[in-house]
């Protein structure tokens, strides 16, 4: 039972669904701005777990023959034959449908919606795309940006510009992120037949300037946050140190091109994204004005009343 559990985990893909769940929790706390329901907090981050987690499986499950080839991903249990193809489909349909289920009974349309929306972009685009063109990264991004506005989207009813604003921020911090792990693994991703951008650009140039270029953008996107009420100044002020110290690792990989270089930035990206939106959740203003700018305009609504979802127990 421990194997089969610690299987499904890996299949599962359960770090980097943790990371998903991080950012749709911080997308319901800043959503709900201090009045929080438990039972949809508790809904969206489990809906939203089961949810990744279907995803990461059904991906596994496609590239099964390719992770076979590449030594980073030889040794998961579809690839070393641990568990049957057929079991781990089953799995991830399951999985996924629960964590719709979840969502549906736990929040609303419009967060449930976006999970089935993210699921379809990951399976049946993202997924393909890999083999395609370089331009799989974007598409990934989308996918990673919108859980922090399901989050938001379970506190609110709707997708206020803080929802927005949130989901630009983990879209621009992706493309770096990405970026600097593809170049530490770009000869493992050629073998596998990937066409991640650095296992086609061979002297790395459109890489790092890529990478720079978005770890810049990171900026004035974390500042808007702050522009328009959903944080305060302590947020702006440190969320710009945090990017200028991501935007000189961006400027010495772009230099250098390393592994040591790529590996910096990558693990600088692993430090910043916690350390940004834990600081934006403490920072946030608690204030909830509807008639008020600094929510903006509901883009999309599909609630019938936005406080209640974040309202409970």
């Amino acid at each position: 039972m421990r194997n089969l559990i610690a299987d499904y985990l890996q299949l599962a893909k359960a770090r980097l669904g943790a990371l998903v769940v991080l950012t749709a929790f911080v997308g319901y706390l800043l959503g709900a701005r201090g009045n929080p329901s438990l039972w949809v907090g508790a809904a969206a981050v489990v809906g939203t777990a089961l949810s990744a987690f279907g995803a990461n499986i059904l991906n596994q499950w496609w590239e099964v023959e390719r992770d076979r080839r590449m030594l980073r991903t030889r040794e998961r249990p579809l690839p070393a034959g641990r568990v049957d193809r057929d079991r781990a489909g089953r799995w991830g349909i399951v999985t996924a449908l629960a964590g719709l289920v979840v969502l549906a009974a736990g929040t609303n349309w419009l967060t449930t919606g976006l999970s089935l929306g993210v699921i379809l972009l990951y399976v049946l685009v993202y997924t393909p795309l890999k083999v395609l063109t370089p331009l799989n990264t974007v598409v990934g991004a989308v996918c990673g940006a919108v859980p922090p506005m399901m989050g938001w989207a379970a506190a609110t009813g709707q997708l206020d510009t803080g929802a927005w604003i949130l989901g630009g921020i983990l879209f621009v911090w992706q493309i770096p992120h990405f970026l600097a792990l593809a170049w530490l693994y770009r000869d493992d991703y050629a073998r596998g037949g990937f066409r991640m951008l650095p296992a086609v650009d061979q002297e790395g140039r459109l890489t790092g300037r890529l990478a720079l270029v978005y770890a810049a953008a990171l900026l004035p996107i974390t500042a808007a946050l702050s522009a328009t009420g959903v944080t305060g100044v302590t947020f702006l002020l440190a969320s710009q140190v945090a990017g200028v110290g991501f935007v000189a690792l961006g400027w010495v990989f772009l230099r250098d091109r390393s592994q040591q270089a790529a590996r910096r930035l990558f693990l600088a990206s692993i430090l910043y994204l916690p350390v940004v939106l834990g600081i934006g959740v403490a920072d946030m203003d608690h204030r909830r004005d509807t008639a008020a700018p600094d929510t903006g305009l509901a883009i999309v609504s599909l609630a019938p009343s936005a406080p209640a979802a974040a309202t409970g127990f």
